[in-house]
């Protein structure tokens, strides 16, 4: 029997709609649609950098991080080169490397799901052109502080680009968060990339951006693709900047439910390693594959990797609680047989 999805929760999405006033600035600029937005992006380039307090030089704008992921690789990868990058993480790397005819150098996870960077290091080479940090890291939520961060890039080869892909930081919490754009004078061979498909919940209208030096920015930038960014995603972003703190309230709730459903897994006999994303991660030897069908029947999609583990994301409240619904049985009959192996022993 096919269940009907209820709650898409699979792929990191925002439970909100675009704000009111976001969504006003969209429609008015959908009546102007018979006109080309600008050939290459300079009005929101600008007030992007405004935002983030650097130079308009130190910006590049792109479909999504991804779109400025891969207009970076284009600009700094020759057929052969080696990208690096930790292994699982966003499923768009490899795919990346394929598409720019570098050689893909997937990392393996630490056993507590995080980026082994010493690991990430050892793998860099003199034909690695490109490394891939994830923080907070897709799928497991885990952070890399500041410390760690700087650390690795004192110590990465300068002729290696870092993408530090940070999709999610408007999510993560607690103290020695990085604070990567503080970090871009002493790094050249860095590039910030930040979305707005997640916390400003436009994913259907791709537009990301990466923040880096001049030198690097201006290479990525003959990489983007004229008329590339519409005109009615350039007016829902310039909205959203100007809806700071709806957004950050709108943050703070997801950040919220995210913790509540943390605790709640938790006592229902799961082990839910701390996240920073605006997501949940149940990693093997958790009955993951299980969780998985049971979400299923329950009309709940979540990203599932077999045999690895489950990502959900935090959706509404119903949504979440249907996952607790779900998973209840699961994390109590898993409780019941560790308290009986114990016994036992």
């Amino acid at each position: 029997m096919n269940v009907p999805v209820l709650h898409r929760l699979a792929l990191n999405e925002s439970p909100y709609p675009p704000l009111p006033a976001v969504r006003e600035a969209m429609r008015r600029a959908v009546a102007q649609a018979h006109r080309y937005p600008q050939f290459y992006p300079d009005d929101l380039t600008e007030r992007i950098a405004a935002w983030c307090g650097v130079a308009p030089e130190q910006v590049v704008v792109g479909s999504g991080s991804v779109g400025v992921a891969l207009q970076s690789l284009r600009a700094v990868v020759r057929s052969g080169d080696a990208m690096v990058y930790a292994w699982r993480s966003f499923d768009a790397y490899p795919l990346l490397a394929e598409m720019t005819g570098a050689r893909p150098v997937p990392v393996p996870l630490s056993p507590d799901g995080r980026q082994d960077l010493g690991a990430l290091l050892a793998a860099c080479d003199r034909h690695t052109r490109v490394v891939v940090l994830c923080t907070p890291h897709n799928p497991t939520g885990s952070m890399i502080s500041a410390e760690a961060l700087s650390a690795f890039l004192r110590r990465v080869p300068r002729h290696v680009t870092v993408l530090l892909d940070e999709a999610y930081v408007e999510f993560a919490r607690g103290p020695g968060l990085p604070d990567a754009p503080a970090l871009l004078a002493a790094h050249p061979n860095l590039l910030v990339l930040r979305t707005f498909s997640k916390a400003y919940g436009l994913a259907a209208l791709r537009v990301g951006y990466g923040l880096g030096a001049p030198e690097l920015v201006e290479r990525i930038r003959r990489q983007q693709l004229p008329f590339g960014i519409n005109a009615v995603a350039t007016a829902a972003v310039q909205a959203s900047l100007g809806a700071g703190g709806e957004l950050r309230r709108r943050v703070d709730a997801v950040v919220a439910e995210r913790e509540r459903l943390g605790r709640e897994l938790a006592g229902l006999g799961w082990h839910v390693p701390a996240g920073h994303a605006n997501s949940v991660w149940l990693a093997a030897p958790e009955p993951v594959d299980e969780a998985a069908r049971a979400l299923s029947v329950a009309g709940v999609q979540a990203r599932h990797y077999p045999g690895e583990g489950l990502r959900l994301t935090v959706g509404s409240r119903k949504a979440n609680d249907t996952v607790l619904g779900a998973l209840a049985g699961l994390g109590t009959a898993r409780r019941t047989a560790d308290r009986g192996y114990a016994e036992r022993s």
